[in-house]
């Protein structure tokens, strides 16, 4: 009868504890781990909240969600290019404004998909703030139903795929119909997805609007 009782009492036991070991199990399980938001330097920050002044808004950037190496920075770089000459580096996704003392500015860009890229050497013809864009017949028949309705034309704006600034490439005097601008897919910084052109973040294109005159020299490499 003693056996008994305790085989029952065990029993018992072990049926109130089952729930409470199953649920330990279920928390451990279901609590999220979360992975610890990476540590964002302030003055990096500050190169990418919505800038003032804008005929247009112009979204701040989570750059927590950039590559590091994709924001803008002075890196050391030789080159045999002048000081004031963008290189761009299609391969690795840098364009580079060649300062002084070997060093640049770099910038992380998003560059034309495989057979769309310029490469070579062009010059700045002109620049322009909220540039009004046209897509290229060869994109319409490439894609008719994303650029046809756009064929006329589309005004400068916060929606405009060349976002606050264009730097317009010529090659011996021609429009090679490239572009250094801005984008509306931060995102895309990094990655070969353009039809062709060379963009930047918009923050980032603003900044070497500012830096670069008209006539400097572009190297795509």
């Amino acid at each position: 009868m003693k056996i008994n009782s305790l085989a029952k009492t065990r029993t018992s036991l072990a049926a109130l504890l089952l729930p409470l070991l199953l649920g330990a199990c279920a928390t451990t399980q279901s609590a999220p781990s979360g992975d610890p938001m990476p540590y964002v330097d302030p003055a990096t920050a500050a190169r990418y909240v919505a800038p003032v002044g804008e005929e247009f808004p112009v979204a701040p950037v989570d750059i927590s969600k950039i590559d590091p190496k994709n924001l803008r920075q002075i890196v050391d770089y030789q080159t045999d290019q002048p000081p004031g000459t963008i290189v761009v580096d299609t391969a690795n996704r840098f364009l580079y404004l060649v300062q002084e003392g070997g060093k640049a500015m770099r910038y992380g860009v998003g560059v034309g998909q495989e057979g769309l890229e310029f490469k070579g050497t062009a010059t700045i013809n002109h620049k322009r703030e909220w540039p009004r864009w046209t897509p290229t017949q060869d994109m319409i028949k490439r894609e008719p139903e994303r650029y046809a309705q756009w064929a006329g034309g589309m005004e400068g704006g916060s929606e405009n795929p060349l976002g606050p600034r264009a730097l317009y490439l010529f090659k011996d005097g021609e429009d090679t119909l490239f572009r250094i601008h801005g984008t509306t897919q931060p995102e895309t910084i990094g990655q070969a997805v353009s039809s062709g052109c060379i963009r930047l973040i918009n923050q980032d294109v603003i900044d070497l609007y500012s830096r670069v005159p008209d006539g400097s020299q572009v190297v795509v490499l």
